[in-house]
């Protein structure tokens, strides 16, 4: 192989030397042929064209490492890029290694492209601009001009995000100090470089919320100037929103009440919004610390009970009282008294009018006795109800309720309440019942008992010293006695008293019918005694 070589390189010597002999020049012609011409592998590209004539433009004889230079000579921009090493032929890995040619091959011809741009696999990390987040996904005329060369294409946002500038360059052309390639729309501008660092809440507020219509410039930084809509005071309290506010949240208060003011928030007043109180302004101005002072409306006792509404009222529940009734008043609520408003018994000054622990101080007008039961309503009443489970030993009266009147509501035979000279006569409650309409007299009890109306035992012929025998034994009462009574029964016991219709003898024999008749049947004749 070694010896081949030899042959060739002898064989291209020995013809340059030859030529001469063979085809004798003029000294003007030999002058101006070139003989390196002779050796040109190929027509340069169109750019390279004018170059052509003169090989010396590209090449240095016999010195390959020379020819980059005489590339830089031209291409100027690209011997900065190189000397700099900056932009693509300062960076890529071939231009700076291996020159050149490791990328550009001229004698190819007019038409041919030397450059041999692949933009599918070309790496722009080895440029000036290097393509991160969204960029990645652009495509390369979206910035490369067609009419430009890749290498003019600037790296300044502005120049492809004119039309995406809604600040219309109010803030000039350093887009990257708030924006970045991850998204047009994700900002991270460091607000702490002017007068106004964000904190809190103020960190996840988006720009145009305080800079309204892209207004970037006097913007105030006092807390009204963005909050005055959220001012639930509307101005009365100042300007200094800052000394019961923070970033952090709006609704949570840095003033200290309890450590501030000498009126510590307790229960109820802990949850309190501030005008709840501090109605009037300024704020210094507070209402007194007495609890009339904020709650004279909430006064149900019209200040009949003084203006001490702590002695029975706390700061939990301004319904909810502490006030001990037994320990403090010495009389215990119990029962119904324990479900009542103070105004129901105290209706006037708690103070000044002292009430009586007496059942009738506050019941006289519910008395239905009229007082004929005296004072002490305890003896019947209770607490728990006032007509319910009422305790009286009606056996201590002068009618002791036995049978079916044990369980007689007092209703029933105290119509009217009023107790005292109440009838005792059967007839007073039992009048509707008589059936005998009367005709047996006002005196019930000499039949009926109280263990039931129905029933009832007469004896006949002890009680009334007449007998019923024969026919008159099975006689209901009215068969007899028919004219109505007052007070004791009068009834006759003369036959003819109830039999002078069946009388056939038309009072011929007198009045006496037993003298000829029985009680078995008035037909039937007994034989006259001599």
């Amino acid at each position: 192989m070694l010896y081949m070589s030899n042959i060739r390189t002898f064989s291209f010597f020995a013809l340059v030397l030859l030529l001469p002999m063979v085809f004798p020049l003029s000294t003007q012609a030999a002058s101006d042929w070139n003989f390196e011409k002779l050796l040109m592998p190929g027509e340069l590209i169109e750019g390279h064209a004018e170059y052509e004539a003169d090989c010396t433009n590209c090449h240095v004889a016999f010195e390959k490492t020379s020819q980059d230079a005489l590339c830089l000579d031209c291409h100027e921009e690209v011997a900065i890029d190189v000397g700099e090493k900056s932009g693509f032929h300062g960076q890529s890995v071939p231009a700076v290694e291996e020159g050149c040619k490791a990328c550009h091959v001229d004698h190819q011809g007019r038409r041919e492209d030397i450059i041999k741009l692949d933009t599918d696999s070309f790496d722009h990390q080895s440029t000036d601009f290097s393509l991160t987040g969204k960029h990645l996904k652009v495509s390369c005329g979206s910035c490369h001009t067609a009419t430009d060369k890749y290498r003019d294409a600037t790296g300044e946002c502005i120049d492809c995000h004119k039309e995406d500038d809604r600040h219309k360059e109010s803030l000039g052309a350093d887009c990257v100090s708030c924006h970045n390639e991850d998204g047009w729309a994700r900002t991270n501008f460091d607000h702490s470089t002017t007068r106004f660092s964000l904190r809190g809440k103020h960190e996840d507020v988006s720009c145009n919320a305080c800079h309204p219509g892209e207004r970037y410039k006097d913007i105030g930084t006092e807390c009204q100037s963005c909050h005055v809509i959220n001012d639930v005071h509307d101005g009365r309290h100042g300007r200094a929103c800052e000394d019961c506010h923070s970033e952090k949240k709006w609704g949570e208060i840095l003033f200290d009440h309890d450590s501030d003011t000498d009126f510590t928030l307790r229960g109820e007043h802990n949850s309190l919004q501030c005008d709840a109180c501090h109605k009037s302004s300024p704020l210094e101005e507070s209402p007194g610390n007495l609890c009339i002072d904020c709650h004279q409306t909430d006064d149900t006792h019209s200040g009949k009970n003084g203006e001490e509404c702590s002695d029975c009222h706390d700061e939990s529940n301004w319904s909810d009282t502490r006030f001990d009734h037994l320990r403090d008043a010495k009389f215990e609520l119990r029962g119904k008294h324990s479900e009542l408003s103070c105004g129901v018994c105290h209706s006037g000054p708690l103070y000044e009018d002292p009430l009586q622990t007496e059942c009738v101080a506050c019941h006289a007008y519910s008395d239905v006795h009229r007082g004929q039961q005296g004072q002490q309503c305890s003896n019947c009443h209770n607490e728990e109800s006032w007509h319910q489970d009422v305790v009286f030993d009606h056996d201590l009266t002068d009618f002791p309720l036995i049978g079916l009147h044990a369980v007689v509501p007092c209703e029933e035979c105290h119509i009217s309440g009023s107790f005292k000279g109440t009838d005792m006569a059967c007839d007073a409650c039992h009048k509707s019942d008589d059936e005998h309409r009367g005709t047996l007299g006002p005196d019930c009890f000499n039949c009926h008992n109280p263990a039931g109306w129905e029933l009832w035992r007469f004896d006949h012929a002890r009680q009334a010293d007449y007998p019923l025998d024969g026919a008159h034994e099975n006689l209901v009462c009215d068969a007899c006695h028919r004219q109505q009574v007052q007070d004791q029964v009068r009834q006759s016991s003369s036959c003819i008293s109830c039999h002078r219709s069946d009388d056939i003898h038309g009072g011929g024999y007198g009045n006496h019918c037993e003298r000829c008749h029985v009680s078995d049947r008035f037909e039937n004749i007994q034989k006259l005694l001599r």
